[in-house]
């Protein structure tokens, strides 16, 4: 059966990365606010939809032909050394609240300070955002410090992601609008609401110079003890959950950002954190197809960026005892040939428990690109994840095609969302203008009164 053929039928039938990463040299965290919508304004009797005069589609720049993105993802493919390819395989954390911002943390983590210079030595892909790095002190300064970050890379422009899913995990609050989080938007049943808080989060995180999100969640809340997940899934029925995931993803292409589904291969029937611990989960193949797969399913449907894999392991998916994160069969068999995805599959983030188990960090990283996998989230040993990689290579462990076809789907998606050749520089006053302004205030309070 082709990729399209299963998509079809199944939708018919970042774990939250680095929640628990912790400083080298005593960092404090700030605390993740839950965001909480407004006042609930009276219920509509009908749903406003995206395109309505209520909801106007957003405006973006308009996509480049396929046929040039092509050919610009090739020549710029073919002018880089290795080392700069294995660059891009990585996301992570820098600290400080600019560019420029000298840091024990940087230091140590990256001989080097600031992030700009870290950025100018390793060349990563992206860096993720986390108001517990510094990262996250006002709206000038965010929209300062991706500007920066991308001035620091002016080769190949970053991706710049964080993790704003709202609700439980709401990176950028208390500077974005407070939108409910999935389970509140699955209560209203209304997709064009899921569509436009998509829509609505991504249209702030462009406007502070944010390209991808790590949303939404596609995970089904399959165990009503699942500590990790939760209230952050959309519902506990696949066929509800599915639709949802799509609307969202949809959301964030209206608004011009790149979305995220999460976690594959499922992380929702566990009770078991991947950050503290290793999930073990007993699904078959036909109750993975049935309960865990539509809603990535979904999401592939609707062109979807990229796909976050899951530190859980599923015995009888893949007999190893590895998560899913570093198993082939998952990532590649299931995902890639199954689901037809040749989209960016991320990582969780490679600092959390789940996926320590068995490897050292550098280890880690080779199997996980072994696996399939394009991008590396928060290895917590940069600089060692970073030398494995390029001695796989050069040794042959990692092809140099293996490593071609990453950074080519890794260029694609820039390109796709108009980062290959430039990266668009943020405006603070447009900025402040768009976050928290009436309209989107409006859409937190309407999907509050819907929720039942």
């Amino acid at each position: 059966m082709t990729g399209i053929a299963v998509i079809a039928t199944m939708v018919a039938g970042c774990a939250e990365a680095g929640r628990t990463a912790p400083p080298v040299s005593g960092a404090t965290r700030a605390g993740e606010t839950s965001a909480s919508a407004d006042a609930a304004a009276p219920a509509d009797t009908a749903a406003a939809t995206p395109g309505s005069p209520e909801f106007p589609e957003a405006s973006v720049p308009a996509a480049a032909s396929a046929t040039t993105e092509v050919a610009g993802v090739e020549g710029v493919l073919a002018s880089m050394s290795v080392e700069e390819k294995v660059g891009q395989l990585f996301m992570p954390v820098l600290y400080g609240p600019s560019a420029d911002t000298a840091s024990g943390e940087n230091q140590a983590r990256f001989g080097v300070d600031t992030p700009a210079k870290m950025i100018a030595r390793y060349r990563p892909g992206g860096v993720i955002l986390f108001p517990w790095a510094g990262n996250v002190k006002s709206v000038r300064q965010v929209v300062a410090l991706t500007n920066g970050l991308q001035k620091a890379s002016p080769e190949i422009p970053l991706l710049i992601g964080t993790d704003q899913e709202n609700g439980k995990v709401s990176r950028l609050a208390p500077l974005v609008t407070p939108l409910p989080g999935a389970s509140v938007i699955g209560a209203t049943r209304d997709l064009s609401l899921a569509r436009r808080a998509a829509e609505v989060t991504g249209t702030e995180l462009r406007a502070l110079g944010v390209n991808l999100d790590f949303a939404p969640v596609a995970d089904v809340n399959l165990n009503p003890r699942n500590p990790v997940i939760g209230p952050r899934a959309y519902g506990s029925d696949p066929k509800k959950v599915a639709p949802m995931v799509a609307a969202a993803v949809q959301g964030f292409h209206d608004a011009g950002i790149g979305a995220t589904a999460k976690h594959f291969p499922g992380h929702g029937d566990t009770g078991v954190d991947s950050h503290t611990g290793l999930p073990v989960i007993g699904h078959s193949r036909s109750q993975w197809n049935r309960l865990d797969a539509p809603p990535f399913a979904a999401a592939i449907g609707k062109d979807v960026d990229a796909i976050m894999s899951a530190h859980v392991v599923m015995p009888k998916l893949d007999p190893s005892g590895d998560p899913a994160t570093l198993s082939k069969p998952i990532l590649t068999g299931l995902l890639r040939e199954k689901l037809g995805f040749d989209g960016v599959v991320s990582t969780d983030a490679l600092d959390m428990a789940g996926v320590r188990k068995k490897y050292g960090d550098g280890e880690v990283a080779v199997r996980a690109i072994q696996a399939g996998v394009d991008l590396l989230l928060m290895p917590p040993d940069y600089r060692e994840a970073h030398r494995a990689l390029l001695a796989a290579v050069a040794s042959g462990k990692i092809s140099k095609a293996r490593l071609d076809q990453s950074v080519r789907r890794l260029l694609t998606l820039k390109a796709a969302r108009g980062l290959l050749d430039r990266a668009p520089v943020a405006d603070p006053a447009e900025a402040e203008r768009v976050l928290r302004s009436a309209e989107h205030l409006k859409v937190a309070r309407l999907i509050a009164s819907r929720a039942r």
